[in-house]
């Protein structure tokens, strides 16, 4: 009965594994750049612990009277490291630090009164942060806890005005509160900064968000991070749609991109399939169809098509001899990308119509034929966009219906090439030179991309830059929305 169990939970576990949804997108941050990150996230906490306020503070010690305001935070000298936390997101931590404060005070002694600026630092201030990272219910990363721990080693005032030296004595006894004050207010100042405002700024991450007028892509995660010692690594769905048809969709059955390497900061992998839902969208969405007629028809094109069909053109209508033609190609399947070590490649069919087009009449057919080409694919990174430039690289056409004309249109060949390749081919490239977005919060570009091509999949490694601060990404996200559909 115990084995039975046993083979019940590991049938379940298989199944559970085999129908898991693999990604399309993966996305690895490695401790190269976290490194990075450190500079930016230690000026960061600097600016939110700059903007601790404290309570007025009033009391009595003895026939001494106190009254304590206006605390400002003037300096801070930290002490930091953020690194990766296993199994549950980052770890920032601050060691043996100083906080330099100033304030006012108001004191009564007896029948004397002072009053006067002290300027006092806080030492050996420890600040241990735990981020816990993990996806929300809508795909999107998100610090779903923080974990904080701080403490003051000790605090030293110095006291000017006429009695200073004075009461130099109750300096311990002002300290302690101000002390005790103080490290109360550090954790629920770092716990704003990440589950408001840094989770404010992960909300720049594009989850489910329109490309054009055509298409969209969901970015959304498929798990929670993974996180090890020396990287994170998060699965995103990378899958297009048509915007007029939300639900059909490609199904997802291409590799499973796979990263292996940590030498630079990021590590962007794209599976086929991501290809693959954008080319079926923009299929669906009916772009991958065109004309060719009138300026557009080289007159070289235009003579051999003339020759060739002279014989139909005659049968027809020998009227029609003089009329203007027309080629119309129009994709019949959705193209297909194929990613191996030696480069990528997009294969498509297409159904491409010879037509005279009479004036005031409607156009007459005088041949269809199936178009098989193949394109080269070169993938690229500017920024946080993805882009690709396509080039023609086989062509081949020959007719349904019969052996004969297959061998007429060999002729037609290397001009409807020539034609693809100067007519549009480069409005194709000009449509998709914009790009993509990749799942990078504002304000952060990759850099120095270098891609790889694998059996499946690529691989774009790159180093990281920040092309504004964090605090004024974070403040231009609150003065502002940001258009990322969730």
């Amino acid at each position: 009965m115990e084995l039975l169990k046993v083979s019940v939970i590991f049938l379940l576990s298989l199944v559970t594994m085999t129908l898991a949804e693999p990604p399309g997108c993966k996305i690895r941050i490695t401790d190269r750049g976290l490194e990075m990150l450190k500079a930016e996230t230690k000026n960061f906490v600097e600016g939110e612990l700059s903007n601790i306020s404290m309570p007025e503070m009033r009391g009595a010690e003895g026939r001494f009277t106190y009254t304590i305001k206006d605390v400002k935070i003037t300096e801070l000298n930290l002490t930091s490291d953020l690194r990766f936390q296993p199994d549950v997101g980052l770890l920032f931590e601050v060691q043996n630090s100083s906080i330099t404060l100033n304030f006012q005070r108001r004191i009564l002694y007896w029948l004397f009164y002072d009053e006067g600026a002290i300027n006092a630092s806080a030492e050996g201030v420890n600040i241990f942060t735990v981020l816990h990272l993990s996806k929300d219910k809508a795909g999107r990363l998100k610090i779903s806890n923080i974990t904080c721990d701080a403490s003051i080693a000790k605090m030293r005032a110095r006291f000017s005005g006429t009695l200073g030296r004075v009461y130099d004595f109750i300096g311990t006894f002002l300290t302690t509160g101000m002390r005790f004050v103080l490290n109360k207010q550090i954790c629920p100042a770092l716990n704003h900064a990440a589950l408001v405002l840094v989770n404010q700024l992960l909300e720049t991450i594009p989850v489910r968000t329109e490309v054009d007028s055509y298409v969209g892509i969901d970015y959304s995660l498929l798990s929670d991070p993974v996180v090890t010692e020396t990287s994170l690594d998060m699965d995103f769905r990378g899958m297009f749609y048509d915007l007029k048809n939300e639900n059909e969709t490609l199904v997802n059955y291409a590799v499973n991109p796979v990263v292996r390497e940590y030498d630079r900061m990021v590590y962007l992998s794209l599976s086929e399939y991501f290809f693959d839902s954008g080319l079926f969208s923009y299929f669906k969405g009916g772009l991958f169809q065109t004309q060719i007629a009138n300026e557009r028809m080289p007159k070289d094109l235009e003579m051999l098509l003339r020759t060739t069909y002279l014989g139909t053109i005659m049968m027809l209508n020998p009227a029609l001899m003089d009329q203007p033609l027309s080629l119309e190609i129009e994709v019949t399947a959705p193209p297909r990308s194929t990613i191996k070590t030696s480069g990528a490649s997009v294969a498509v069919n297409a159904m491409v119509k010879v037509l005279v087009l009479p004036a005031g009449k409607p156009p007459v057919q005088l041949s269809i034929m199936t178009m098989e080409g193949k394109f080269n694919a070169k993938v690229s990174m500017k920024g946080k966009r993805l882009t690709i430039h396509l080039d023609l690289r086989r062509f081949k056409i020959y007719s349904n219906q019969s052996a004969l004309e297959s061998l007429a249109l060999i002729p037609l060949q290397g001009p409807l090439k020539t034609m693809l390749q100067i007519s549009v081919v480069p409005l194709i490239n000009n449509y998709i030179k914009r790009g993509v977005q990749i799942p990078l919060p504002d304000g952060l570009d990759f850099i120095e991309e270098v891609v790889e091509y694998h059996n499946g999949y690529i691989i774009v490694g790159a180093n990281l830059h920040f092309t504004t601060g964090l605090r004024e990404l974070i403040e231009r996200k609150l003065s502002g929305p940001t258009d990322n559909t969730v």
